[in-house]
């Protein structure tokens, strides 16, 4: 029989999927253990999952390019000055640079900026453009290990405020930028990160990195491209190099 169900129904955020899949598996479990249900029901609904689904719901998931960007390069920078001071990247940033950095994207006309909105305020943004519009830093890898660079499309940065995590919003940015990147005919997203040492002074007790993340949406390590970006750490007094190493996807 074919489901009469809304369609709008099965278009709700994936987080909100998540959170109703967990909500069924509890239910599930009261069969066979009762009072280990009530109790996890208890820090379900207690630790505000349902609140979190409707804010999800709430949020506004943009995509612009090229000039589309100009109005929010102000809110970007601030943004990525005040995630990025965060391990592991420590970055001690400044606006005049972060709004020329953000011109680049301007400029490239296959860009894309996903906008994470709430209402009329950007509270996260992703980034990513041609490989082939990017910085010789970049590009040289991909040339030396043999790539066509024109059918890369590299994925700058995502940044996002610590209050709005854990909504999903993650998952959009990759979906959106993957999205853009097929309907331009490009072959292979990518993207980079920095390694820290584990015993990095500055690392938080209990961090944790975002491999699984990646590896989840289809990502590989490719160890054997590397580059290297020069940026301030909190605490230096000058730029030092920093190796990058580059996570690829074939998106054919």
């Amino acid at each position: 029989m074919k489901n009469q169900y809304p369609k709008r129904f099965f278009h709700v955020d994936r987080y909100n999927n998540e959170c109703l899949t967990r909500i069924i598996h509890e239910a599930v479990k009261y069969v066979k253990a009762p009072e280990a249900f009530q109790r996890n029901w208890k820090k379900l609904s207690g630790g505000g999952i349902f609140q979190k689904i409707n804010q999800t719901r709430n949020m506004n998931i943009k995509r612009v390019t090229g000039k589309e960007l100009i109005p929010w390069i102000p809110e970007l920078a601030r943004l990525r000055i005040e995630v990025f001071r965060d391990f592991p990247y420590l970055y001690e940033g400044s606006l005049s640079y972060e709004k020329k950095y953000l011109q680049t994207y301007v400029e490239s006309t296959q860009s894309v900026i996903v906008l994470a909105l709430d209402g009329n305020k950007a509270v996260g943004a992703s980034t990513g453009m041609p490989l082939s519009d990017e910085t010789d830093e970049v590009i040289k890898p991909f040339k030396e290990a043999g790539f066509n660079i024109d059918e890369v499309f590299y994925f700058g940065e995502s940044v996002l405020d610590n209050s709005y995590r854990g909504r999903g919003i993650g998952f959009r940015f990759f979906e959106e930028r993957e999205a853009h990147a097929k309907e331009l005919g490009f072959k292979t997203a990518s993207f980079c990160a920095i390694e820290r040492r584990e015993d990095h002074p500055l690392k938080p007790a209990g961090y944790k990195n975002l491999h699984g993340f990646w590896r989840n949406r289809g990502y590989e390590i490719r160890t054997d491209l590397k580059t290297e970006f020069s940026w301030q750490d909190i605490g230096e007094e000058t730029e030092s190099k920093k190796e990058m190493i580059f996570w690829l996807r074939n998106l054919e």
